[in-house]
């Protein structure tokens, strides 16, 4: 098949690709943030009709010779968010070049040859995940676009933010509910013998997943569009309490688990390999219990000096849990209890807010090791006592003995968890 089937499909769907670049080329000139015309004008649905003709071709010459679909498409007014989950692969594209809706994408993607000015035509919402008020203008963009009585197309959003290999439902982001719209879940399924499709972390890479799905002679794909969901008047004031609410009636239909595992989790999974800590630090469940706090990781690295510089004048003295809900300013409950748990290695109801901070380091910034390295060292220095710590001599840069400052525990100094 690599040598007769892929390069004849690899050469079609480069060409339907070129063939259809003018059309959005020139359909995507001048500003994207213009609310579209309202009735559509007429070049724009012979435009949308041509498009989805070559790209239903294109999908053809790469082996998907049916699209099963079932259920009906809601039109905007009824949901103006669609979303759709397991997300495993950029294949997943193919239920977006069919209905022509907006998507919720990485803004590196606008920058792809030909691909990106693809993208550009069904008018994404480009998110940052490296910029923070890149975020919140996401979210604003979502509500503005979902309350505009379906002026705008549709938005497709993949709520679990990474690609994951289907065996389960992760945490929905609440982005796609924060507006409080109701919103039309719809599952996606590969029912193929031999899995070539499913692209995640450590699996095979982008070219080898084109490769293998194109030597397939027929690859299988189902769209499931389930009945519109719309949220009760709690789930408009909790989010998360949405999210969760639809990721459940999305794993019923699909016949698989849910877990509370996260894209963050997976990026705290790699920083564990890189600070070389044991697979049991605990450091998932911390990040759980942080956000079961109410406090989200991504917003509490600006007030990470505050609690060092809180820990330090601490010297060396360790909390109980009410001086420890009160240095995170939050009231006691079961999860800071088990929180506090996880730092209370003696048993005797203390801990030492130091750890605290060094693992929250770890939690909001789990790709910036050194960073979390120089924050450890900044909040130990000078401590005149470190439990488990072993006593080494110091000298000063004269060769003159110093006082004895134990030599901390690595694991600890680096995570503050109990292994």
């Amino acid at each position: 098949m690599t040598l007769t089937l892929f390069p004849i499909r690899l050469l079609l769907i480069v060409t339907m690709m070129l063939l259809a670049w003018p059309f959005t080329f020139f359909a995507t000139l001048g500003s994207s943030d213009r609310e579209p015309e309202q009735p559509p004008a007429t070049w724009r649905k012979v435009v949308d009709f041509l498009l989805k003709a070559i790209m239903r071709t294109m999908w053809f010459s790469g082996g998907f010779h049916w699209v099963v679909t079932k259920g009906q498409q809601a039109s905007p007014s009824e949901a103006t968010i669609l979303t759709l989950a397991p997300h495993s692969s950029y294949f997943d594209a193919i239920a977006v070049t069919l209905t022509m809706s907006s998507i919720v994408m990485k803004a590196e993607s606008r920058d792809i040859p030909i691909w990106g000015t693809l993208i550009k035509y069904i008018r994404p919402v480009f998110v940052s995940r490296s910029d923070q008020d890149s975020r919140r203008k996401t979210v604003e963009e979502i509500r503005r676009r979902a309350q505009s009585n379906g002026k705008w197309p549709q938005i497709m959003i993949f709520p679990e933010g990474t690609c994951t290999n289907r065996t389960c439902l992760i945490t929905f982001k609440p982005g796609a509910f924060i507006p409080g719209v109701p919103v039309q879940p719809v599952a996606l399924r590969y029912p193929n013998k031999l899995d070539t499709i499913t692209w995640t972390w450590q699996g095979p890479g982008a070219l080898k997943i084109l490769w293998l799905t194109l030597c397939q002679f027929h690859n299988r794909v189902e769209i499931e569009f389930l009945p519109v969901y719309s949220p009760s008047e709690e789930e408009k004031k909790d989010p998360a309490l949405y999210a969760s609410n639809v990721r459940r009636v999305m794993a019923e239909a699909l016949g698989i688990s849910v877990t509370d595992y996260t894209f963050e989790d997976c990026q705290l999974a790699l920083a564990e390999g890189q600070l070389r800590l044991p697979a049991d630090t605990c450091l998932l469940e911390f990040a759980r219990l942080v956000r079961g706090l109410g406090l989200k990781p991504e917003t509490l690295e600006k007030d990470l000096d505050k609690y060092s510089k809180s820990a330090k004048m601490q010297k060396g003295g360790n909390l109980g849990l009410p001086e420890f809900a009160e240095y995170l300013g939050v009231p006691v409950s079961d999860t800071l209890e088990d929180m506090f748990s996880l730092f209370d290695e003696s048993g005797e109801g203390r801990m030492d807010p130091r750890e605290y901070v060094v693992a929250l380091s770890v939690v909001c910034r789990p790709s910036r090791t050194l960073d979390t390295i120089q924050l450890a060292f900044k909040v130990r220095r000078n401590v005149p006592q470190l439990r488990r710590g072993v006593p080494v001599p110091q000298r000063d840069p004269f060769g003159q003995q110093c006082t004895d400052t134990p030599r901390p525990n690595p694991q600890r100094l680096l995570c503050g968890l109990q292994p």
